[in-house]
């Protein structure tokens, strides 16, 4: 397997951004994110499963699921959360492996929002923490989602600390500034996680 660095952070952050200027930059991306949208999408036998537990209100029109009420109702409800849990981690990390064995670039960024929470820091070689504060966190959440202080504060709290994610960094990058400060950021660590990338190969 290719040299693999998880990316986290917490929500608005800005991982997206951060990943997208390691794309821009040749690396290949694996998502869970965009793994944890596909296992669910219309057709999928897990959408199937989570339509009959929780009925039709979670489904939208088109046949999608509706991601809002899906996380009303497992925010309000732990056992329904842990539930959901144990249906998709194993789909997701079975199609995380399948598309990390795929990578073709030098090394490879693994974006884990939930990388912390689920202690898979062991799986990368390196990790690097997109890093905002607090009330940048809850303002670009509520801008991004449409949501309420309230409801972005709630899940804040359902999510690692900011010091918890800060403890497992291997790298940090500051997304609370210019855009210009956070190329400049990606462009250095791509280099150097190009040099220990061989490194390893040549181990």
């Amino acid at each position: 397997m290719r040299y693999t660095v998880a990316l986290t952070g917490g929500i608005g952050s800005g991982k997206s951004t951060v990943a997208n200027a390691f794309a821009a930059r040749g690396v290949d991306i694996v998502d869970a994110d965009v793994i944890a949208r596909q296992v669910v999408e219309p057709g999928q036998a897990a959408l199937v499963a989570i339509q009959q537990k929780f009925g039709g209100e979670v489904i939208q029109q088109d046949g999608s699921l509706n991601r809002a009420a899906l996380r009303e109702r497992i925010f309000s409800t732990p056992q329904d959360k842990a539930w959901l849990n144990a249906l998709l981690h194993p789909l997701i990390q079975a199609e995380t492996r399948r598309q990390l064995g795929k990578v073709q670039s030098e090394w490879c960024l693994w974006v884990v929002p939930l990388l912390v929470e689920n202690n898979l820091q062991h799986l990368a070689n390196r990790v690097l923490v997109v890093d905002v504060d607090r009330d940048t966190q809850l303002s670009r959440t509520m801008h991004r989602d449409g949501i309420t202080r309230e409801q972005a504060e709630h899940i804040l709290a359902a999510q690692a600390t900011r010091e918890m994610r800060l403890a497992a960094a291997d790298d940090i990058i500051d997304n609370g500034g210019s855009p210009d400060k956070v190329a400049a950021s990606v462009a250095l660590l791509d280099r150097r996680y190009r040099l220990l990338a061989q490194a390893t190969h040549q181990d």
